[in-house]
């Protein structure tokens, strides 16, 4: 009823009216302006005709009494402006009141155009979004050899890498840094402050001493000890040294040096050569009981748990955070601005390796065509009616007289060819009609 009532009130308005709702629209597209040239052009052409007919009616009328076959020529204009006529006024009715006359069933597109939407609506959903009929044209495409063939090319990878750097560039500039650092402090804290760290610790620890992992850091201990212990020999004797008393004299600290210097290198190289040596296995069996410790007993757990929270306060983890994100955001922006980067080159092979592998691996295409018409069916599927929507919801936001004119530019070209066809098919009707009544009168 609202509806009915504002069309009533913009025609009630008039001329004055429609004239400044249409200088309130945004000015034309340019297909549209080529398709109001060629509607004026074939109105033009109607309407030439139907006056065509007019004047040859009226020469014909007002001669036919001095040439008598001139009646045939009155007849066939008659039918001809009689058609003319009759399809003008069926093409107008269609978008707007003929001559302003507010007659039933006219204006027909403004006045239901909620009911049109909502039919075209329905239309598209019953007869174009069927999942049989997604399914079948998906199939019938070959999506992912077309696809294939697409991706290989390298200008075409090259193409795709370029608009995805250009997104994830973007999307880095969108995406809001505290938001960021906060998400990464979060899973920080949840991932690291939350689990205990002891019975972690200790279980992969107990494994690598079960399988004899520890071996190889002290033979890499001892090793730089031996070494440190060869280069910087004076070192160690000021070590030793420095805990002899004072009031020895200094040759005997020189022996003492060197006593122990060498006492100290013959146990390193003794353990280094001994794999079942005693200090090798008191370090296994003090890893066994630490890793055991770390699981089981409570005072360790709690100790390390200390040193976790010492080590990750609030102010270090969200520290963490912000460096975190800020070395990603700068790394990953360099790298996607930079058309040579490592990033993008391999964003590029990899398009392209996928683009040979869907042209030339048939097992995986059927996969990929089969994975693409299950995703189409399931949303056509599920949101049919919701896509169908958008259709009805459009058209009703529309303006009535500007929806009116919108499909009369579509089609309003094509429905001028009816006001043609209906002035000859007049005229032709109206000359038989009447040749058909001569003859009877003249057999009559």
């Amino acid at each position: 009823m609202a509806e009915k009532k504002r069309q009533s009130n913009q025609t009630e308005t008039g001329p004055r009216a429609a004239r400044a709702a249409a200088a309130a629209r945004p000015p034309l597209s340019l297909p549209d302006a080529v398709r109001l040239t060629a509607l004026i052009r074939m109105k033009r052409l109607a309407i030439g005709l139907l006056l065509l007919m007019a004047v040859v009616f009226a020469t014909s009328f007002a001669l036919q009494e001095s040439y008598p076959w001139l009646q045939y020529v009155r007849a066939a204009a008659e039918g001809g402006m009689v058609g003319a006529i009759a399809d003008w006024f069926a093409v107008t009715a269609l978008f707007r009141y003929p001559l302003g006359l507010r007659i039933p069933h006219t204006n027909i597109i403004a006045s239901r155009k909620d009911e049109i939407g909502a039919s075209l609506g329905e239309f598209v959903e019953t007869n174009f979004l069927s999942e049989a009929v997604i399914r079948g044209k998906l199939e019938s495409l070959g999506a992912s050899r077309r696809l294939g063939a697409w991706l290989s090319q390298e200008e075409n990878a090259r193409r795709l890498t370029d608009e995805v750097a250009v997104a994830g560039a973007g999307l880095l500039n969108l995406l809001s840094d505290d938001a960021i650092q906060e998400l990464i402090e979060t899973v920080a804290r949840e991932n690291l402050l939350k689990p205990e760290w002891g019975p972690t610790i200790g279980h992969v620890g107990a494994r690598l001493v079960e399988s004899g992992q520890q071996h190889a850091a002290v033979d890499l201990l001892l090793e730089r000890a031996e070494g440190w212990l060869l280069e910087h020999p004076e070192a160690f004797g000021r070590a030793v040294s420095q805990r002899l008393p004072t009031w020895l004299p200094g040759f005997v600290d020189k022996l003492v040096d060197d006593k122990a210097h060498r006492e100290v290198l013959a146990f390193v190289a003794t353990v280094r050569a001994d794999a079942a040596h005693p200090l090798r296995q008191a370090i296994d069996r003090y890893l066994v009981e630490v890793t055991d410790d770390l699981q089981h007993e409570p005072a360790m757990i709690e100790r390390v748990e200390a040193l976790k929270l010492e080590l990750l306060d609030s102010a270090r983890l969200r520290d963490f955070a912000s460096k975190t994100w800020e070395a990603v955001k700068v790394s990953l922006t360099a790298a996607l601005n930079d058309p040579s980067s490592g990033l993008r080159t391999g964003i590029r092979s990899t398009v392209m390796e996928v683009g040979g592998r869907l042209s030339t691996d048939p097992a995986l295409g059927t996969r990929v065509d089969r994975w693409l018409a299950d995703s189409a069916s399931y949303i056509v599927r599920r949101y049919r009616h919701e896509i169908a929507e958008v259709i009805t919801e459009t058209v009703a936001r529309w303006d009535a007289a500007e929806t009116a004119e919108k499909i009369e530019l579509q089609i309003g070209k094509d429905l001028q060819f009816i006001r043609i066809n209906g002035t000859v098919v007049g005229a032709l009707a109206g000359l038989v009609i009447f040749a058909l009544a001569q003859a009877v009168v003249a057999l009559v």
